[in-house]
């Protein structure tokens, strides 16, 4: 029998601001998870510390709400503790690209087969309205009065340049194609990041939905091929770039490659000894061991 789009969704309403982005990023995840008809008992979604960081609790599936920019380490964990889990990693730029960026590079350099989307508004929303690693040079925040003066994080640049086999932008704007990019995203098997521009309709008044439309386009509809290393950093260096100009945002798959194992698939003791969750307990008595954390 077909797994239905409610059987995703969970009791618990969201609570964000309306209009925020994340609630299509929720929809298109919600989607996504129907489409590919994976079992809501075999996803766990990881978050870290964010008004985007609340989404595992939207959904039906497992989900753990971790601390500050600590999203990933918990669900590389989790991934390797038992690879048969379909592990989605979620949070926003803050949390990820700022706190969390130490962690963000060495997962995609391993290659774990985990999707990481990331809710970009370019500002720190649960704090109320600082500047974040991607806000826009000059953008004027409660942090930087004055204007930001410092360069932004290019993400998807980055994630190219440091071995993610999956990379995509996408639009809250655009549900469709933000769904698409998903569904490809999670049946990728390799590190995925979605980057998604998801606005902050409370204290992002430069970034809105408005100021988007008139600069995303969908890469792969003007003849983007996402095999092709020179033409997916090409596109990766179009937005945000130091000489500021701010016109062109692509979106959708714009870097995918099969080319390099998982870290799954190259870990000795994985193939030597199969999923630690599946392995016995060597301890006695597990029960008295865990009445100590209690």
């Amino acid at each position: 029998m077909a797994l239905e789009l409610q059987q995703y969704k969970s009791q618990t309403k969201p609570d964000w601001c309306p209009g925020c982005g994340d609630f299509a990023v929720l929809s298109a995840l919600q989607r996504a998870l129907q489409l590919l008809q994976l079992p809501p008992w075999q996803v766990l979604i990881v978050s870290g510390i964010g008004c985007s960081s609340n989404l595992p609790g939207f959904l039906s599936t497992y989900g753990f709400h971790g601390i500050h920019g600590r999203a990933i380490p918990v669900a590389s964990g989790a991934k390797l503790a038992n690879p048969e889990l379909t592990v989605i990693a979620a949070g926003g730029d803050g949390d990820g690209y700022g706190i969390g960026a130490g962690h963000f590079l060495h997962a995609m350099r391993r290659n774990l087969d985990i999707t990481y989307v990331v809710m970009n508004n370019e500002i720190y929303g649960l704090t109320t309205g600082q500047a974040s690693p991607t806000s826009e040079k000059k953008h004027k925040t409660k942090s930087t009065p004055e204007g930001v003066i410092e360069n932004p994080i290019n993400p998807i640049a980055l994630a190219i340049a440091a071995g993610a086999t999956f990379v995509a932008r996408g639009f809250s704007g655009d549900v469709k194609t933000l769904t698409d990019i998903m569904v490809r995203g999670i049946r990728h098997k390799g590190f995925s990041l979605v980057d998604v521009m998801s606005p902050c309709v409370t204290y992002n008044k430069v970034n809105t939905y408005e100021w988007f439309r008139e600069r995303v386009y969908v890469a792969d509809r003007e003849g983007h091929d996402p095999h092709d290393f020179h033409a997916a950093f090409a596109r990766a260096m179009e937005w945000p770039n130091l000489e500021e100009k701010r016109d062109r945002v692509p979106t959708g798959v714009i870097w995918e490659t099969e080319a390099y194992p998982t870290y799954e698939e190259l870990d000795p003791s994985l193939a030597a000894h199969g999923p630690p969750v599946k392995q016995k307990l060597t301890i006695e008595n597990p029960e008295e061991v865990l009445k100590e954390f209690f």
